[in-house]
């Protein structure tokens, strides 16, 4: 690491940077401890020619004054330590740096590792403020520029971390200018030979080249204005990394490479391109086999464009690519995009898309700014542009691709079926987790697999929370699929009959519901439920929903009363309307404790007014037995806070089961009134006295209960 920087150097660093870019107190300190020979993190000159190149990209002040605050080691540090505070948007860029030079150590620490696409979606999820990107790309170039003055296996490990990382981020970006010397000086050094090669094969210099499509861009200027055309036209030779890419891919020598020399116009409807293509033909001799017509064929990633091969001036070789605007636009930012047809990838998410296109329109904003002398500065990345999908690590650090809300269960199926199937635990930057933990960008996980596969049907549910993939739920499928459908049945009845034992459904007929689940028998229902393709919760609500659907109020025994009242509750309960009966005592039977959204009848006792129970309530059923007089119809009304509802949980006596029942119960949001355990012949049993707001959260509570290692059972007491 180099140590300090010399004096005319500080000085012309802060003098690139815009007035009161940076507080004078906070540049103050910068120029105190860069002069005393503080530790920096490149070369004075390796730093003047990074500001030089954001300057040439037209970064904003804030950018330049990141950048200049990184190269001082440890400066936050030394800020905090002065006292002195570091602007907010500031230390989003630092902090981004940081997260860039953690992502470089993986890559390093692991030889580059067999994800580079991996790696540089992640550091773009790492990153807060797109604006730390052009600045790691600048940093990275000026390195390349300076690493012949490494030991040989460093330039190595510099330049595959340019190949792999900063060359395809520059070409997303659309920084050409930056992701051409980036490629070139990364292949020198990778392959020398190759580099040397194609060099001395070239009939004369880049500089050359360049002079030549300027030379070929006015004459087709010129052909195209005489004809009333208006068009953009611009050119640039390929480099040369791109033409060893394609001698590769086409296994051709360079002397039957047509696209040395490229030009693109781009016009405002399909029509003109095909009149732009006849005056290119017009102007120069065209080479018939190097004629591709992707506007009347895309190609499969939905890249539209004309491409010809003419023989330009001085018997030289020029390609020409002709595309409207749009066909331009969707091809540098849509699903079209042009780094994906150059790199080969089909990875990527809608959000990630759409980060990369902002930051290349607002590149491109910031350029067009700058051409009409204003002020354009990069403005921190948009708060609706939020990463849809986690990159989380494996001990060996590959970078594994999940959607949001991932958990270390789908982790496990990301590397492979079999380690899912064979999943019992897992470690998270070395803390054990239960199977439902949802990840988080940059975190490391270990799996811990068993000798045999043994995945879970409750895995299936998405109330259990073990798998937010639909992929990870269709590995998990496909894996009960190849069981016997003998074993689905019994699967699918013991599924079943634990939820609708809850909901006092047991004995319910499965017939009326069948269709909604496109099931021809009762069978076929279970075998549905066995695979995770209808849910025990889905076939309990549509019971409920039919029997509330059909119910028919009986008569009631009393006089009628004009009007139906709702009478409150004990607090906390829902409301409750009695039908027919008005001003009427109404209080939640303690025997069975019914929750809102489920179904419930009324008894009217002798003393306490109105009595409300589960139809299942072996009480009531005695009660109504004796006096079916005393049955009224009554429902749920508007809910309140909650009920108060008894859980019991059995399972087998381990340590830490009270703190995950807790934390567990903690995480659905369930308030516990009280809690005792007690020794039983076969393990422990835990009351639970908690409040539940209605049915479908204690219905969410008793499932994630029973998912809890090793407990048994949990149900309403």
């Amino acid at each position: 690491m180099p140590k300090g920087i010399d004096t005319i150097t500080c000085t012309d660093a802060l003098a690139r940077l815009p007035k009161d870019a940076l507080p004078p107190a906070l540049a103050a300190l910068w120029r105190e401890h860069a002069e005393a020979g503080a530790p920096m993190r490149d070369r004075a000159d390796v730093l003047a020619d990074t500001l030089a190149i954001l300057a040439s990209l037209n970064a904003d002040s804030e950018v330049l004054a990141a950048t200049l605050l990184d190269a001082l080691v440890d400066i936050e540090a030394l800020a905090q330590a002065a006292k002195l505070a570091v602007p907010e948007r500031l230390h989003v860029l630092l902090e981004g740096q940081r997260a860039s030079s953690r992502v470089w150590a993986l890559h390093r620490s692991h030889g580059g590792g067999r994800n580079p696409e991996g790696m540089r979606r992640l550091l773009l999820a790492l990153v807060r403020d797109l604006r730390v990107i052009p600045i790691v790309l600048a940093r990275q170039l000026s390195r390349m520029r300076a690493a012949w003055r490494l030991p040989l296996d460093e330039q190595h490990a510099l330049a595959k971390m340019t190949r792999d990382i900063h060359a395809p981020l520059a070409n997303r970006l659309g920084i050409w200018q930056l992701k051409w010397e980036l490629e070139d000086l990364a292949f020198r050094a990778l392959q020398t030979d190759d580099y040397l090669r194609i060099a001395q094969s070239l009939d004369d210099n880049r500089s050359g080249r360049e002079r030549y499509i300027e030379q070929v861009k006015a004459q087709l200027r010129e052909m195209v204005a005489a004809n009333g055309i208006e068009a953009d036209i611009a050119g640039r030779p390929k480099h040369i990394y791109s033409i060893w890419k394609k001698m590769q891919r086409k296994a051709l020598p360079i002397e039957e490479l047509y696209d040395l020399r490229a030009l693109r116009v781009l016009v405002d409807d399909v029509p003109t391109c095909y009149a732009v293509l006849g005056l290119v033909h017009a102007l120069w001799v065209p080479i018939p086999s190097e004629f591709d017509d992707y506007v009347a064929r895309p190609k499969p990633n939905g890249y539209r464009s004309l491409h010809t091969a003419v023989i330009g001036p001085e018997g030289k070789t020029v390609e020409v690519q002709i595309r409207t605007r749009d066909m331009h636009a969707q091809s540098e930012l849509g699903v079209a995009a042009h780094w994906r047809y150059k790199e080969g990838s089909s990875a990527g998410g809608a959000a990630m898309d759409k980060r990369i296109a902002w930051m290349r329109k607002l590149l491109e904003q910031a350029a067009e700014a700058a051409g009409e002398g204003e002020a354009a500065p990069l403005q921190g990345i948009d708060s609706d542009l939020v990463e849809d999908r986690v990159y989380a690590l494996t001990p060996k650090g590959e970078v594994i691709d999940l959607p949001q809300g991932g958990t270390v269960l789908d982790f496990a199926y990301a590397i492979h079926s079999m380690v899912g199937h064979r999943c019992r635990g897992a470690k998270v930057d070395g803390r054990i987790v239960p199977l439902t933990h949802a990840l988080k960008t940059g975190e490391r996980v270990e799996i811990l697999t068993g000798k045999v596969a043994e995945p879970r049907r409750d895995w299936l549910q998405p109330s259990s929370g073990f798998l937010a993939s639909s992929r990870s739920r269709d590995k998990v499928r496909a894996w009960f699929n190849k069981l016997d459908r003998a074993q689905n049945l019994k699967d699918g009845r013991e599924l079943l009959d634990r939820d609708l034992r809850r909901m006092g459904l047991l004995h319910a007929d499965l017939a009326p519901v069948l269709g909604k689940f496109n099931a021809q028998t009762e069978d076929d229902l279970l075998v549905l439920v066995a695979l995770g393709d209808v849910g025990p919760t889905q076939v309990g609500r549509a019971l409920l929903e039919l029997e509330k659907a059909t119910q028919e109020p009986e008569p009631p025994a009393l006089p009628a009363l004009p009007a139906k009242a709702a009478a409150p509750a004990s607090p906390g309960a829902g409301t409750v309307t009695v039908q027919g009966v008005d001003n009427l005592l109404v209080q939640v039977a303690r025997c069975c404790q019914p929750l809102p959204g489920e179904t419930i009848v009324g008894y009217l006792t002798r003393s306490r007014g109105v009595s409300v129970h589960r139809p299942d309530c072996a009480a009531f059923l005695r009660l109504a037995g004796k006096e079916p007089a005393r049955v009224l119809p009554v429902e749920w009304g508007a809910r309140r806070s909650g009920q108060q509802v008894a859980i019991q949980i059995d399972g087998i006596d381990r340590k830490w089961l009270l703190k995950d029942i807790t934390t567990l119960v903690a995480q659905v949001g369930v308030h516990v009134l009280s809690m005792q355990s007690e020794q039983t012949r076969n393990g422990v049993r835990v009351r639970l006295q908690a409040r539940i707001a209605d049915f479908e959260q204690l219905g969410l509570l008793l499932a994630r209960l029973e998912a809890l290692p090793g407990v048994a059972t949990a149900r309403r007491a």
